[in-house]
């Protein structure tokens, strides 16, 4: 008896990636089913800011601004996909859109995934905002995120939120 699983594409530029305070929630199969498959960057530019009282990361939908945003590729279930449209409280605070990536290595494993060799472009979908404050375009923009990093802002984990 075969199983048909839908995966779907999903691109993560912030907290969700690998080493980040919020990887955990990719590893943990209660919430769905997500395989590594590529690191990867955006064909375009777009501004990634860190905002708000919690210092999040935010991908800005205004495409041709800021940098090429490096992120991973995953593959996810329905259930996984679920998860994350709850945890990055859509519609509201982020938007599920599709872009173009860049694969920079493959990364991924399964059998019968289609793979993508580095250079090759394909669709995901991400996570991004059009519902920011009307100062953030104008914040320091990043290529790449990391919550340990040089910026000083540290990232407020959602059990550490009031």
């Amino acid at each position: 008896m075969s199983s048909s699983i839908h995966m779907i594409r999903i691109f993560v530029y912030g907290t969700l990636k690998k080493g980040q305070p919020n990887y955990f929630r990719m590893l943990d199969s209660t919430n769905g089913k997500a395989e590594l498959l590529a690191s990867a960057l955006t064909t375009e530019k777009y501004p990634l800011v860190i905002a708000g009282k919690c210092n999040i990361p935010f991908l800005l939908n205004i495409p041709g601004q800021g940098h090429r945003v490096h992120g991973e590729i995953y593959s996810v279930d329905d259930r996984m996909l679920k998860f994350l449209d709850a945890f990055e409280c859509i519609p509201t605070m982020y938007q599920r859109t599709g872009i173009s990536v860049e694969v920079k290595a493959w990364l991924g494993k399964s059998e019968g995934e289609e793979t993508l060799s580095p250079g090759s472009i394909t669709e995901v979908f991400v996570y991004n905002t059009t519902t920011y404050q009307p100062d953030w375009p104008s914040l320091a923009n990043y290529e790449s995120y990391d919550a340990y990093g040089d910026h000083g802002l540290e990232y407020v984990t959602r059990e550490a939120r009031d």
